[in-house]
């Protein structure tokens, strides 16, 4: 078990490998607030167009994120226009931070394994 992982509570813990659709919408969320239509467009970009979620998928991972505390639901920043203020923002809650840290610790351990077996291509970033 990677050492991230094992100073987490075990009800997130049993989480554990996260789906797509659930890391993606968390890792969008990483760097802030987003509205559900900012999240979507952001797994696209984050997933490089291979994750692509239809809206009843993204507010079905978005409400049980939001029943197991993983996200939370927030008033949104600053002044709004009326369209935005209609808008529902959510972000990471502090449980939400520490699964994606552990999940990410998770398959930094998978890569570093299987680059070993030299089953990965080195890429230059």
């Amino acid at each position: 078990m990677p050492p991230k992982t094992k100073n987490i509570p075990e009800h997130l813990r049993e989480l554990l490998p996260l789906s797509p659709a659930v890391f993606f919408v968390m890792f969008a969320l990483a760097d802030g607030e987003k509205h559900g239509y900012a999240i979507m467009q952001e797994v696209l970009t984050l997933s490089e167009n291979r994750v692509r979620m239809g809206a009843g998928t993204l507010y079905t991972t978005i409400q049980r994120l939001l029943n197991m505390t993983i996200i939370e639901e927030t008033p949104g920043s600053g002044n709004v226009s009326d369209h935005e203020a209609r808008r529902r923002y959510y972000r990471l809650a502090p449980n939400g931070k520490i699964l994606l840290e552990a999940e990410i610790s998770r398959m930094e351990s998978v890569v570093r394994r299987a680059r070993r077996k030299k089953l990965t291509p080195r890429t230059a970033e």
